[in-house]
């Protein structure tokens, strides 16, 4: 109840400052090619079925219909304003609305695409017990996530690959430790890691070492070594003899 409260009076009074730089952001959208500034598309809800997800639209109109999921920083359907507002957030403002209905929370696991979705194991679908956020610890810790899939020639398998893996241990994680205190904490650390990401990590290693992150997932989440396939949650790892 106090969770839902925040992220209402949070998404309402968000929403009511950004207006102005909202309005700019989609008449520049619109400019470029005339077409709707606006992204809405399906996006798994809590407790599964779907709810309809809306951002600023930062890639060329009808890009969704390739089959590719996952953005490289790189990819060609990206607009030139598109990179602008990818790169400072701006295209997940309009998110709050999503918060505002009770689509989704401030923070929460990442909203899905159903084809991933569809992948989960049974572990990863406790995912679902929660609302989809706008951040959580794996929205910071894979913020270059673009960067990451840069010149795959398939960046939903590198994505399946390297980070999924990471990104779902990381919410399940978050499952159980979902407080206002640590709400607070994730929210301050995902805006500081626009203007540095370096020291975003290093507040949010303390934080996921509290609460109880083993040393694999906590050196992955330093970013200090590259990333490596590994098993999504569920899946045993067979190690050799």
């Amino acid at each position: 109840m106090i969770k839902r409260a925040f992220d209402f009076t949070c998404a309402f009074l968000g929403l009511t400052l950004a207006l102005p730089i909202l309005v700019i952001v989609a008449v520049a959208i619109w400019l470029q090619d005339f077409r709707s500034p606006f992204y809405i598309a399906p996006r798994a809800a809590r407790g599964g079925g779907t709810f309809r997800m809306v951002k600023f639209r930062s890639m060329t109109a009808g890009a969704d219909r390739s089959g590719v999921n996952s953005t490289a920083a790189n990819d060609a359907r990206i607009t030139r304003i598109g990179r602008l507002v990818r790169a400072y957030k701006i295209d997940e403002i309009l998110q709050l609305w999503n918060v505002l209905k009770g689509d989704m929370s401030l923070v929460g696991p990442r909203p899905q695409v159903i084809a991933d979705v569809n992948l989960y194991t049974r572990e990863e679908q406790r995912l679902l017990a929660l609302r989809p956020g706008i951040t959580d610890p794996a929205s910071i810790v894979f913020s270059d996530e673009g960067t990451i899939l840069a010149g795959s020639h398939d960046p939903d398998l590198l994505y399946n690959q390297i980070i999924r893996p990471w990104k779902s241990r990381l919410a399940l994680l978050y499952i159980g430790r979902s407080s206002l205190p640590n709400d607070v904490t994730l929210i301050l650390l995902t805006i500081l890691g626009i203007y540095s990401k370096p020291a975003a990590l290093r507040l949010l290693l303390p934080l996921l070492d509290g609460w109880g992150a083993d040393e694999l997932l906590l050196a992955m989440a330093s970013r200090t070594q590259p990333l490596v396939p590994y098993p999504p949650p569920g899946v045993t790892v067979l190690t050799a003899p």
